[in-house]
């Protein structure tokens, strides 16, 4: 009877763990496009305020209370 015998395998690199040296900015992906530069000056301002709220509060995808709530920072109102 053959036995296995578990060994290190050192290919696996979990993803999940943060690096300190890697900044955010460089590991973040977007929801939406990378550029903004074919936007209105206000849909650009909108494009630069979801992307610093993902990147603070780490979330890949925002749900409609949390862009609600960005609209609401930036002075939007029913």
């Amino acid at each position: 009877m053959q036995t296995l015998v578990p060994t290190a395998d050192t290919s696996f690199v979990d993803r999940r763990e943060t690096n300190p040296a890697i900044s955010p900015q460089s590991r973040e992906r977007r929801q939406f496009s990378n550029s903004h530069l074919e936007l209105s000056p206000d849909a650009a301002e909108l494009a630069r305020e979801i992307d610093q709220y993902k990147l603070r509060h780490r979330r890949r995808f925002i749900n409609f209370e949390e862009m609600l709530a960005i609209f609401k920072s930036l002075g939007y109102s029913k």
